[in-house]
């Protein structure tokens, strides 16, 4: 996370949010210009959509949006691109967040994000991880849209509280009482992990192993005691209606669930998904789940399974490299 102390050497070379007018021609710009500020920044403001959505799909979108946005806008009218550009995707996402929270309470099953198959090098950067990790998007889930807003732009971004004043359109103090309180909210609520790599690969191995031979001691040596696991079919495919706690449970459900003849076929193998190694799933080639799960103390504490088939587009390549 950005140090909050440091506000003016991190922004420094930063320019301030653009406030220029979003009417006007399109002044002449060639939409496959690969020096256009929109296709530049595109990383950026990909990250900056699925952080404060935890959906691919939803960040998609966004972009979307903001990229029919930017092709009507007066380019000369636009001091700073990038900072308009944040401002226009952080504002879309606001907007989609806030519609889509209604939509959630009637979520059949618990509600995970969207796993996005990210690249190797992310998983060696330990603070760009965390930031994207499924854990810390739970986390991010129970604060409130702005506060969101507010945590991101400030926590991972780096942005200063003036500029994320005039992204919002809301008075610096009110932005700097939010920062302050979704900071606080989020580091009670984020789950203690082990870091080491090479641990976690070990473990991931030991847990594929035992899935795939049936063995469910084996299986329950690696859960923690107090092990919680999430399934999130969206009531679209078999999945656990609510969560399950402890270790018998989880380890025999599991074990049952993979034991099941139309799942003969399925293939789990290591990948790095949200900046941490976890599981992906195929069965005939199809990609059909993701888990993620935290480590603590040398056994799994929390499992997560994404297997609502809405959700798993960003479980390919060709999204391996979305996130900055």
């Amino acid at each position: 996370m950005a140090d909050a102390g440091n506000e003016s050497a991190r922004n420094k070379d930063r320019a301030p949010v653009d406030t220029a007018d979003q009417r006007g021609p399109y002044a002449q710009q060639d939409p496959y210009d690969e020096r256009d500020p929109y296709l530049e920044h595109r990383r950026l403001l990909f990250a900056t959509a699925y952080r404060m959505l935890g959906s691919v799909t939803d960040a998609e979108d966004v972009l979307q949006d903001a990229w029919l946005s930017w092709s009507t806008v007066d380019r000369d009218s636009v001091r700073h691109p990038k900072a308009y550009l944040v401002r226009t995707v952080t504002n879309l996402s606001l907007n989609r967040l806030t519609s889509a929270r209604a939509t959630r309470e009637t979520y059949v099953g618990p509600w995970l994000p969207e796993p996005l198959l990210t690249s190797p090098d992310i998983a060696t950067e330990t603070e760009l991880a965390d930031s994207v990790s499924t854990a810390m998007l739970v986390v991010l889930e129970t604060l409130s849209p702005v506060e969101r807003a507010v945590f991101l732009l400030r926590e991972v971004f780096g942005y200063a509280h003036a500029e994320i004043a005039e992204t919002l359109e809301r008075p610096e103090p009110t932005v700097r009482q939010i920062a302050h309180r979704a900071r606080e909210h989020v580091q009670a609520r984020r789950p203690r992990y082990d870091a080491d790599r090479t641990r976690r690969r070990q473990i991931t191995d030991r847990f594929l192993a035992a899935c795939s031979g049936g063995d469910l001691n084996a299986v329950m040596e690696l859960l923690a005691p107090e092990v919680t696991a999430w399934s999130d079919g969206g009531g679209k495919v078999t999945a656990a209606r609510r969560p399950l706690h402890g270790t018998d449970r989880v380890a025999r459900w599991l074990v049952g669930f993979l034991a099941k003849p139309e799942l003969a076929a399925l293939v789990m193998e290591p990948a790095v998904i949200n900046g941490e190694l976890g599981v992906l799933a195929t069965l005939d080639g199809h990609t059909v789940g993701a888990l993620s799960f935290d480590l603590l103390d040398g056994h799994i504490q929390n499992l997560r399974f994404q297997v609502n088939p809405d959700k798993l587009s960003g479980l390919t390549p060709d999204n391996s490299l979305a996130l900055s």
